[in-house]
């Protein structure tokens, strides 16, 4: 134990205690994604922090959107979009892609080869193809196979216990 300290664990069921359950996810940090898609009504984005690396031959990445989402239908039905890994400077965007937010207006981007709308400045990108979807509950998973990947340097943006911050790497 770090320092000496006493640990208490709580231990229990998701079913019985929900929110502990909650609770005990978010003590895994995350990394924070944007995930585009293009719709009839124009450029779409969703704040995601459910991606993760499948594969590397083939290249597949997943993501994990809740049904109850007002986009998911858009995004269930996308053959197409992009996952943007953010930068920690990119705490701004949230709200933007958020319930009511302004979305794409005002923001820097351009449409990829297959029509979907690339945010510019993020860390990382990943152009996918839906590959497959499978029932995972209360959310889809959602596996797409990586057409093109971009990266540059930068710190990300990261999520834990309810809170945005950065990821510093110790010596």
């Amino acid at each position: 134990m770090a320092d000496g300290a006493m640990m208490t664990e709580q231990v229990f069921t998701p079913e019985g205690n929900p929110r502990a359950f909650r609770d005990a996810l978010g003590r895994y940090a995350t990394g924070v994604t944007v995930v585009t898609c293009t719709t009839a009504d124009g450029p779409m984005g969703f704040t995601a922090n459910s991606f993760a690396a499948v594969s590397l031959d083939p290249a597949l990445v997943l993501w994990s959107p809740a049904k109850t989402s007002s986009r998911f239908e858009h995004y269930a039905q996308a053959r197409h979009y992009s996952i943007h890994v953010l930068e920690a400077t990119h705490a701004g965007w949230l709200p933007r892609f958020g319930r009511g937010g302004a979305g794409f207006h005002g923001l820097s981007h351009e449409l990829n080869a297959e029509g979907v709308p690339v945010i510019h400045g993020a860390l990382a990108r990943f152009d996918c193809a839906q590959h497959a979807t499978y029932d995972g509950g209360d959310h889809l998973i959602v596996v797409g196979r990586v057409l093109r990947a971009a990266y540059r340097d930068g710190a990300p943006l990261v999520f834990s216990q309810g809170g945005y911050g950065q990821f510093v790497q110790g010596g």
